[in-house]
């Protein structure tokens, strides 16, 4: 296709795009995973007075896709910083707390890839944005001992293992399917909650749940050591954790992470989980420190959108279970996103010490508040505007909340006017090459 073709394209895209809205739900079309949650979620859309999610919440699963699969260009940091969005960064940021630091990838145009940073090596611990880390692990671990994507399918979709001695001082509630009344409950785990492999991480993404969390972790280090032979039952599991040297388990969670990374060419040493999520995991599994920059989880971000993350089959599954289908927040809440899709995944960290005319409160440290993001958003359609964004901020005794969905905002306006700006210099030079074949 010439690149006249290709601009004409877009324009007509862009044209059926803004005409038709969406009519599926995802992945509320797709049940095959084997999340449950997902029945209750769609029974709800039907309701005439239940909770309805927003457009950009409403693809199918044959929506979403990975947006730089086949792309072999140059890293998007070995393109020199687009002005334009290192002007917004500079405009939107420098003004605010100097903790505050970011980077954006617009790739919309896969041949014209855009990017800027502020601060973008700023190290510090991404809380429950690792999670991520430990999703990537476990697929990681499925794809070395289940080569045929159908088997990982599969075992996602029928392995049911427990929570256990894993799960404590829970704050996550987590939906909980129930037959019996055809709706959802929600609660926190407990130790004598089941789920299948796939529900744990969907209430370790989707819910942030630590419990979920750490059990994902578990099971991709359960697969490394059964390998094709898991699942196992659970006696066998636990005496796997009770009879393996502290040491050999750490060494083992530590490669469970990092291995993946290392083959999709991400930093380890700017990229780490090296804990557990609970008091009780880290008891089983001794750790280290975690920590990220903005520049790696964009880069993790951009290796998901390539296939590279583990394989294509994985990084797609990935993206789906990072597809907000529940109340946004932080970021991804900026009402200016709500036709957008938005694949996201947040975390915090906040600590207190007393102090004269404070009252400590959630995501409000005076010690450290730890605010991060990490998010791909695509508009509808060949068209739309296709851009990753990581951002972290340490602002005391303020949840910055409010604020990091202002910078979303800030940031989609920006995009959005670039994008309709290029498409009119593209019909336009459409335009110029039709004349000049007319005469």
């Amino acid at each position: 296709m010439s690149p006249s073709s290709q601009s004409l394209r877009r324009v007509l895209a862009l044209a059926l795009v803004t005409a038709a809205t969406s009519a599926h739900a995802y992945p509320l079309d797709d049940l095959t995973s084997g999340i449950r949650r997902l029945e209750g979620e769609r029974l709800a859309q039907q309701m005439p007075n239940g909770p309805k999610l927003a457009p950009g919440q409403l693809w199918s699963a044959a929506d979403i896709q990975l947006g730089l699969l086949g792309y072999d260009g140059p890293d998007f940091d070995q393109l020199p910083p687009d002005p334009g969005l290192a002007a917004f960064l500079a405009g939107n940021l420098r003004a605010r707390d100097p903790s505050y630091s970011m980077v954006v990838v617009n790739f919309s145009d896969p041949a014209q890839i855009r990017w800027a940073g502020l601060r973008p090596d700023l190290k510090q611990n991404a809380g429950s944005v690792g999670k991520l880390l430990c999703m990537t692990g476990l697929f990681y671990a499925l794809a070395e001992a289940f080569p045929d994507p159908a088997d990982r399918a599969r075992i996602l979709r029928d392995a049911v293992s427990p929570a256990g001695h894993w799960v404590s001082n829970e704050i996550h509630k987590v939906p909980k399917w129930s037959d019996a009344e055809q709706r959802n409950r929600y609660s926190v785990i407990q130790p004598g909650d089941r789920f299948r492999l796939s529900e744990w991480i969907d209430h370790a993404i989707s819910a942030s749940a630590n419990g979920a969390g750490s059990i994902i972790w578990r099971e991709a280090m359960l697969i490394r050591h059964f390998g094709s032979s898991y699942p196992r039952s659970d006696e066998e599991n636990d005496r796997f954790f009770r009879e393996t040297p502290k040491g050999v388990l750490s060494s083992l969670a530590r490669s469970v992470i990092s291995e993946p990374l290392l083959a999709a060419g991400i930093d380890t040493a700017n990229l780490q989980q090296g804990s557990f999520w609970t008091t009780t995991s880290k008891a089983i599994v001794p750790g280290m420190i975690s920590f990220a920059t903005p520049r790696e989880l964009a880069r993790l971000a951009f290796r998901l959108e390539q296939g590279r993350l583990v394989d294509e089959w994985s990084s797609l599954e990935m993206k789906k279970y990072m597809y907000l289908t529940k109340r946004r927040y932080r970021y991804s809440y900026a009402p200016e996103l709500r036709d957008a899709a938005v694949f996201f995944k947040s975390g915090s960290l906040y600590s207190c010490k007393p102090e004269e005319g404070f009252r400590c409160d959630k995501y409000m440290g005076n010690v450290r508040n730890l605010m991060n993001s990490v998010a791909v958003v695509e508009g509808a359609g060949d068209s739309g505007p296709h851009y990753i964004v990581s951002l972290m901020s340490n602002v005391l005794r303020f949840n910055s909340a409010w604020d990091h969905s202002r910078i979303a905002a800030a940031l989609h306006e920006t995009i959005l006017t670039d994008s309709t700006q290029s498409l009119r210099e593209d019909a336009t030079a459409v335009e110029i090459q039709d004349a000049g074949r007319s005469e």
